[in-house]
Formats: C-alpha cells, sequence, structure tokens
C-alpha cells in the first residue's frame, strides 16, 4: 500500500480551531464580531464568490487594504482556491503600484474605499486587470467607479461548504514586493509549503518563551504590523491555527489603536519602533496600564531613549524576548536591576555585533521572482525575511 504524501496546504490550518471548536472571535475596529466557525464559512463564500469570478488556479488576486477581517479571509481563501494572494503595499508611489499589479499579473484587485481616488488613477494603465471588488465598512459602493461587486453582497451570495481542493503543496500561494530603494521593487513569493512551515516553526519559538513572555491561546493577539508587509510577519497564520482571538484594527490611528488595546484586552502584537512610539505617545495612551502586553519589535532597534521608566513599565513583566546573552550585553538597560529578569530584544540583537536573529526552518523562507516564468533563488534581502 503506497504512503499518502499528506500536503502541507494553507487549508490545513483551519482543521486545528475547527475541530477544538474554538471560542475566540475574529474582531474587525470593535464594528465586526464572529467566531471561527464563520470564519470559515466566510473563507468557503469569498472562495466561491472568486470561482464566479472567474479566478482559476495560478491567476492573481490582489488585494489594496488595512488590516481587517476581510484580508485575514483572503490570507486563507485566495490561496485555497491554487491563485496566487498579492498583498498589494499601499504605500509604495502610485508608479511603483502600478509596476507590481503588472509584474504580478494581477487579474482581480479587491480595493478598499478608501484606495478608490489611487484605483481610479491607474486603473486604465493596469493590463491585466479584468474585474475590481469593493470592499466597504459599510456596504456602500462609490457610483463613480465600474465596480464588478461589493465584497459583503459578494460572499452572501456564496457557499459556505465551497470545496477547496488538493493539490501541489510547493503552488505558489502568496507574492508581495519590495520596497523598491535599489531600483525598482523586486517580487517575492511564498509557496504554500513554506507558509505551512513557517507557521509551525513560528509558533514553536514563539509557544516556548519563559514565563510571560510566551504566545498561547489565552493571548489576544492584535497586530501593528501591516499585513501587506510579509503576511504581518506571518503571525495571522499563527494566531488562527492556535485558534486566538483576533483584533484587526484598521487603518492606524493611535487613539484606535489604544481604544482596541483596553476594549479587547489586547495582550500580544508586533511592530515596529515608529508605530510603538506614535501609540504610546498619544494622549489616549497616557492613563493606561500596558504591564502584560507583550511586544515583538523588528526594523530597527528599540532606541535607547526609550528605557526610561515608562516603557520600561510597558514591557518588563512581559517583554516579547529575552535577550541571549545577559551576562555579555553591552547595551546600558541590560545592567539595570529592572531588566535582569526581562529584557526586551529586537529582531536586530540588543547590543551591538548580536547576532540573535529568529529560528526559521530553511524550507519555509521565501524565494524571489523575477517574472513568473523564471527560475527563482533563495531570498537574501531583509523584506523577504518574515521575522
Amino acid at each position: 500500500m503506497a504512503v499518502y504524501a499528506y500536503p502541507l496546504l494553507i487549508k490545513q490550518l483551519l482543521v486545528t480551531p475547527i475541530a477544538q471548536a474554538s471560542q475566540n472571535e475574529i474582531v474587525y475596529r470593535g464594528q465586526v464580531r464572529y467566531g471561527y466557525p464563520a470564519l470559515k464559512d466566510r473563507i468557503g463564500r469569498l472562495g466561491s464568490a472568486l470561482t464566479a469570478l472567474g479566478v482559476k488556479p495560478g491567476e492573481t488576486v490582489a488585494v489594496m487594504d488595512w488590516d481587517s477581517h476581510r484580508y485575514l479571509e483572503a490570507f486563507f481563501a485566495v490561496p485555497m482556491l491554487g491563485a496566487v494572494l498579492q498583498t498589494v503595499n499601499i504605500r509604495l508611489s502610485p508608479e511603483q503600484i502600478i509596476y507590481t499589479l503588472n509584474h504580478a499579473r494581477a487579474d482581480i484587485v479587491l480595493c478598499n474605499v478608501e484606495f478608490l481616488p489611487l484605483l481610479q488613477a491607474i486603473r486604465g494603465q493596469l493590463s491585466t486587470v479584468r474585474k475590481c471588488v469593493c470592499l466597504s465598512d459599510d456596504g456602500t459602493i462609490p457610483g463613480d467607479f465600474p465596480w464588478d461587486g461589493e465584497y459583503e453582497a459578494l460572499l452572501s451570495a456564496g457557499d459556505p461548504a465551497h470545496d477547496f481542493p488538493d493539490f501541489d503543496e510547493n503552488t505558489r500561494a502568496t507574492t508581495f514586493y519590495t520596497t523598491g530603494t535599489t531600483g525598482l521593487p523586486k517580487g517575492v513569493y511564498f509557496s504554500h509549503r513554506q507558509i505551512v512551515l513557517h507557521t509551525l516553526a513560528l509558533l514553536a519559538n514563539l509557544g516556548m518563551g519563559a514565563g510571560g513572555q510566551s504566545f498561547s491561546r489565552d493571548d489576544v493577539y492584535m497586530p501593528i504590523t501591516p499585513m501587506f508587509h510579509v503576511h504581518a510577519w506571518g503571525v495571522p497564520y499563527v494566531a488562527t491555527l492556535a485558534g486566538m482571538k483576533q483584533v484587526y484594527p484598521g487603518r492606524y490611528t493611535p487613539d484606535a489603536l489604544v481604544g482596541l488595546y483596553t476594549g479587547e484586552k489586547v495582550t500580544f502584537s508586533h511592530c515596529v519602533p515608529t508605530i510603538m512610539q506614535m501609540m504610546l505617545g498619544c494622549p489616549q495612551a497616557q492613563e493606561v496600564d500596558f504591564t502584560g502586553w507583550k511586544v515583538i519589535i523588528g526594523g530597527s532597534a528599540l532606541p535607547r531613549r526609550w528605557h526610561g521608566r515608562r516603557w520600561r513599565a510597558a514591557s518588563r513583566s512581559s517583554p516579547a524576548m529575552a535577550c541571549p546573552r545577559p551576562g555579555r550585553c553591552s547595551a546600558r538597560h541590560c545592567s539595570r536591576p529592572n531588566w535582569r529578569m526581562a529584557r526586551v530584544m529586537s529582531t536586530r540583537g540588543c547590543w551591538p555585533g548580536c547576532r540573535r536573529r529568529w529560528s526559521i526552518c530553511a524550507s519555509s523562507m521565501p524565494r524571489w521572482s523575477n517574472s513568473r516564468a523564471t527560475a527563482s533563488r533563495p531570498a537574501r534581502s531583509s523584506p523577504a525575511r518574515p521575522g
């Protein structure tokens, strides 16, 4: 009897939270709230709706949205069809967005109404886009653009039991582009196998933290890293696999982030120092107790000026990571008594010369792609590193 080769497909990440009947919720800005059974149904409906729009395996579906429940649903439904999810970096220039959409040969664009002026300006230069779907928080469809449907209306007509087939785990699942600081943006893609392995590796890494540093299914997760940026570092896939409560903030505004933190009792996030500074510096945050909030800081090291009283209060009880070499660390904060048991470390190391990095399975790394037809090679640039 032949042994069945179990394919590492993204749809397998939904098996555990559904089988364990997770009672946690998916929350969007406090406006939308539903459980994991509804998430599974909505993923099925989205897959059905995209199929009805003509999406076929291998085609590309681009998303232009803020961090939302819709984005999470697309993280699953699009690759589960055998199609490719393109997470569009809406912070690029219009010329670069045109380039990335054309280079990825996007067939369908799911676009938030906030980006309609941008889409209107570039629509005539998108050589492969056939259809555009409107993403609206209130269901209102602007009438000055030829939409091919509204997201929630399409889901209402979709089949929650849509059948997602098995296929080769090395099939391309997602694609995105660097910021183009050295010429044109460079394309990167992940296969299903790479995303599943990265999810398992990240889950094991985060789950092994000492004391209050670990990431468990009892945490409340809110990303503050854009979902178009390397899948929000891959953490939404981890949170879904574990059946955690997930809070998606939409557009990042300091007051909204602080309000969701307090209202939804957020315990785990990740971001760059700039976003953290923006959030902690707003008036609404001055009377909020951030004790117990676990945050992964990446992109750059924490500024030394943050090693004051307020940041220690926010971080010392449950930092994201512990200093790998407390006895040899030369960072000034590591010598302070309050930091001996728990020291914050960014993904670039907490001391000059520190080589600590995320432990990532080699086979889960992304691949560069100069075109859809050319051979690929392992990514080496920092924007492509999930950590």
